[in-house]
């Protein structure tokens, strides 16, 4: 059996990949920290930037996948393939041509996916309580701040469609940035 021994060998390869480069992780790191601040400073600003990053995303995926549709029309599911790169093409225009609206429509969907996702996360607490022992709370404290988090949102529109999203990408950015100063560093002393 070489399944942990291939496991440890490749958890070997990688730490020594991330002690070689810890230098990138730090800088990825830091960048990712300050591009975070910004946006929960100018949430307004880093909405907008985040809804016209995914109309060119859209715009360009659809464009790519109407070529390889027709340049593969023999394959079955043609139509299907391309109704999706006609939506996607769609999709991206609309948010480009316009991205206020566009961030509105987003933070619905935002805040649906909160509301969905913190009462998916209250079932399964309440559901895995015996299994899960005292850590059950945690999942049931989480799904709750899920519930909190879509009601901030939905009960705010249109107004929170101004901040939320850049806000929640600045937390995510500035958490995902301090993790990987926190990597680079430990691996800089290993």
């Amino acid at each position: 059996m070489t399944v942990p021994q291939d496991l440890a060998n490749l958890q070997s390869k990688m730490n020594a990949a991330v002690r070689e480069h810890w230098k990138a992780f730090l800088i990825e790191g830091i960048l990712l920290v300050i591009f975070g601040l910004a946006a929960i400073i100018v949430p307004p600003l880093a909405s907008l930037a985040v809804t016209i990053l995914l109309g060119w995303l859209f715009l360009i995926s659809g464009i790519v996948g109407l070529a390889l549709t027709f340049w593969a029309r023999q394959m079955p599911g043609f139509w299907w393939s391309l109704i999706s790169a006609v939506l996607a093409v769609g999709a991206g225009i609309i948010l480009l041509a316009m991205p206020v609206q566009g961030t509105l429509t987003l933070t619905i969907v935002v805040g649906a996916y909160f509301l969905a996702e913190g009462v998916a996360t209250i079932m399964y607490a309440l559901e895995h309580r015996r299994e899960l022992s005292e850590r059950w709370s945690w999942l049931l404290v989480s799904g709750i701040m899920d519930l909190l988090i879509a009601a901030i949102i939905i009960t705010g529109l249109p107004g929170t469609a101004l901040w939320a999203i850049g806000l929640l990408v600045g937390i995510n950015l500035l958490f995902g940035g301090s993790s990987l100063i926190g990597m680079a560093l430990a691996a800089r002393k290993g």
